[in-house]
């Protein structure tokens, strides 16, 4: 499988800056999930133009967040897929760090994507370092610990179907479809906390894995994880047009889910 050319959550460029803030009005059909809610996407670095993009699908409205004044008055926040260590710098850098930790501690609703699921752990198993040798620090909320970059590489990205815990919403005659997952250097679940529920996890045996450096050892790994308004994956339902993700975030907004 060649190497899928996306933002990667270990590293990489991301897109210049955001230049404006609002995207898109409110949906004015009653009947999109997301029609009135205001949803922020972190917009420091990182894929966030596809993710305010996969909000605005849902009906809600899409806002630029980078600035402390600019949480106010939202319904939820997602975290894009990115440099993990970039975005913690540049929240300390715009003063946001500590703004959010203290929503995320009142119960904001946040959705973390790759580099945004390591920024909501309350631990890093492996974290990057700064030339004081400081290691990089994280938003918290959920009581996890992840390991950056697990999967490997660049080169090693992959993508696979996930049975996917929470979609029920979605279910046809035939059932709940599986999520299409994409992985690009992206972070795993090595522990959970008593009240953390695992929603997905990639098994070590599925041949579809092939472009592993390795085999995985052991037991699957959890790539997707909700503790009560906090949801986060490992990979990248912005990037194949995957809604129900995006969906299930605004459903436990609305106390649907």
């Amino acid at each position: 499988m060649q190497p899928l050319l996306a933002p990667a959550c270990g590293g990489g460029q991301g897109p210049g800056p955001y230049a404006g803030g609002m995207t898109n009005p409110p949906s004015a059909d009653p009947a999109r999930v997301g029609s009135g809610l205001r949803i922020g996407v972190l917009a420091l670095q990182g894929d966030f133009r596809e993710h305010l993009r996969a909000a605005e699908a849902t009906g809600a409205q899409g806002t630029a967040v980078r600035r402390p004044g600019e949480l106010d008055g939202l319904d939820g926040l997602i975290i894009p897929g990115g440099e993990s260590t970039t975005i913690d710098k540049l929240a300390r850098a715009f003063e946001l760090a500590d703004p959010l930790r203290k929503y995320i501690a009142e119960g904001m609703p946040v959705y973390g994507s790759c580099a945004g699921m390591i920024l909501l752990a309350s631990d890093i198993a492996d974290p990057a370092t700064d030339l004081s040798g400081a290691p990089q620090q994280t938003f918290g909320g959920l009581d996890i610990t992840v390991r950056r970059n697990a999967f490997g590489r660049q080169r090693e990205s992959f993508e696979t179907d996930l049975d996917f815990k929470g979609l029920d919403f979605s279910a046809t005659a035939s059932g709940v479809e599986p999520v299409h997952a994409v992985f690009i250097r992206g972070p795993w679940v090595e522990r959970v906390g008593a009240d953390v529920e695992v929603l997905a996890q990639v098994e070590p045996a599925d041949p579809e894995h092939a472009s592993h450096a390795a085999p995985l050892p052991g037991a699957a790994r959890i790539v997707a994880v909700r503790s009560g308004q906090l949801l986060a994956t490992s990979f990248h339902p912005e990037v194949t047009g995957e809604k129900r993700v995006h969906e299930l975030f605004i459903r436990m907004i609305r106390g649907e889910a």
